[in-house]
């Protein structure tokens, strides 16, 4: 069975890094397109960063572009969103998930959902 187990969350302060892992089982990670989402409170799901199956990464929402980064390791088959320069409004669950391309990079288009991560920005 595919599935994602996420991991790194925290509380951070504003303007601080954390580094998010999106472990897989039962897949390859460059069998898929794998993107990030994120969901705050009262709020859509948001796609915040893909990787397409060949590594071309997909481009950034305007409101993390610049300071999210995604990565993906073959060998240790987990995908990373690196996130920097954390302001209060990136505080939401972050989830992974899979899909066959980068193209639209919205929750109805990708399955094999982890149970998401907490990031938390505040001083």
């Amino acid at each position: 069975q595919a599935q994602f187990v996420e991991s790194g969350g925290g509380l951070v302060q504003p303007g601080g890094s954390l580094r998010l892992s999106c472990e897989a089982s039962g897949f390859n990670v460059d069998e898929w397109a794998i993107a990030w989402f994120r969901q705050a409170p009262g709020k859509e799901r948001q796609g915040v960063a893909c990787i397409s199956r060949s590594g071309v990464i997909g481009p950034y929402p305007s409101s993390v572009k610049g300071r999210f980064t995604i990565s993906r390791d073959n060998a240790k088959n987990t995908a990373y969103l690196q996130m920097d320069s954390l302001k209060p409004e990136d505080t939401a669950v972050y989830y992974c998930a899979t899909d066959g391309a980068c193209r639209i990079i919205a929750p109805p288009y990708f399955s094999n959902w982890g149970q998401g991560t907490q990031v938390t920005v505040s001083s």
